[in-house]
Order: C-alpha cells, then structure tokens, then sequence
C-alpha cells in the first residue's frame, strides 16, 4: 500500500488486477450491510442472515478507466462491542459506504458518530458515500429522503437510497465509490512527487495492457 499515492499497484507477479481497493461497509447492525454486500458481490438476497460476527470480507475486480481494479469488501459488525476489532480495519481502506435503514431513526441518528469513526481512524483522503438502505419500504419509513441528503451535505458525502433486496442503486453506489476514489488518485497523482522506487510508477493514465475482446 503506497502512503503517498493512496493506491496499492499489482505486484509484477500479480497479473489479475492493476490496482486493489480496500472498502468498508459500516453502521448500525441489521441495517443491511451484509445483504448489500451479498447483492452485489454475487447477485443474491436472503432474508435469512445472522448479525455478522467480527468482520467478514468478498472479493470482486471491476473495470473501471480501462484499469482492473480488485475490489476487497469488508462488512463489519455493527455491534458496540466488536467496535475495538472493527476499526483496526479502517487503516488502509480507501472507500466506505457508511449504511443506515430508513426506517430505523435510531441507525439514522448514529451516523453522526459513525463519520466520527471515519475522520479518527482512517486514511484522509478516504471517500465516504451515505447509504439510506431498505427504500423497497417506505410504507415503513421514518427517515425522509431530504433529511438523510441534507446531513450528507452537511458531513461532504454522496448519498444514495438503496435497497439489496430489490436490488435498486447496489451497484451503482459500488461503481461511484470507485469512480471519487479514481478521480482522487488521479489528483494525487497529478500534485504529489512520485515515490523513488525501482518499478515504474503505473498512473492512471497509462496505456492498459490489451484486455481480451470478450471481457464483461
């Protein structure tokens, strides 16, 4: 991992990815985190999951400015007391997608604390993304969209509602996240004086290695 640039480069050896992003899922427990995760990593929705225990993570590589990019997606418990394990993984990531459920105001109200959380232990220049998860009920809701876009603004995060178990906006806020990251470390990049090290520094910029016609 490169302090400086904020990016970890493949290693030589590595030619399945150009660049790994380190992501963290936080909040309130049972406001969807896991299922978020579960959607988007493989496509699935149960209503059957347990709280998680710790810290548990998936991997998935996307595509994006014509760089593979290895995604490594941790979902952490949202438990008070798995907090100490928990933030010890803040360290390194790059992105958080910081979750509340619509129609819980008491997961609503934590936010606050939760980009405390953000701001005391994580890399700064880490990007953050508000998530009002469960929007498939809003016969249930109790948090108005207004309310959670005006303390994104206030706080300087994007914000998306979401639902895993419809599958609305799961992808999308995944492939923004990556994008603010991207962009990010183009400007680092651009205002940073490069690390002295024996490999070539590897940008953004540069021309991909040619990628197979029938890659998805």
């Amino acid at each position: 991992y490169n302090s400086v640039t904020g990016w970890t480069p493949r290693d030589g050896s590595d030619q399945n990815f150009d660049y790994m992003f380190k992501l963290l899922i936080i909040g309130n427990s049972s406001v969807g985190k896991t299922s978020f995760l579960f959607r988007y990593a493989d496509d699935s929705f149960s209503n059957s999951f347990v709280s998680t225990v710790g810290i548990d993570f998936k991997v998935k590589t996307v595509y994006r400015n014509d760089k593979r990019v290895k995604l490594q997606i941790w979902d952490t418990a949202g438990q008070e007391r798995y907090r100490t394990i928990t933030t010890a993984y803040y360290r390194g990531a790059m992105g958080f997608i910081l979750m509340y459920d619509i129609t819980n105001e008491e997961s609503f109200n934590a936010v606050q604390d939760w980009a405390t959380q953000i701001k005391t232990y994580s890399w700064d220049n880490a990007q953050v993304i508000l998530v009002g998860n469960k929007c498939d009920m809003d016969e249930e809701r109790v948090v108005p969209f207004e309310k959670g876009k005006h303390l994104a603004d206030q706080l300087g995060f994007e914000y998306y509602e979401a639902s895993a178990k419809e599958n609305i906006n799961v992808r999308q806020v995944f492939e923004r996240l990556v994008d603010i990251i991207c962009v990010k470390m183009s400007e680092r990049v651009d205002t940073d004086p490069p690390m002295v090290t024996g490999a070539k520094t590897t940008r953004l910029t540069d021309k991909p290695p040619q990628l197979p016609q029938n890659c998805c």
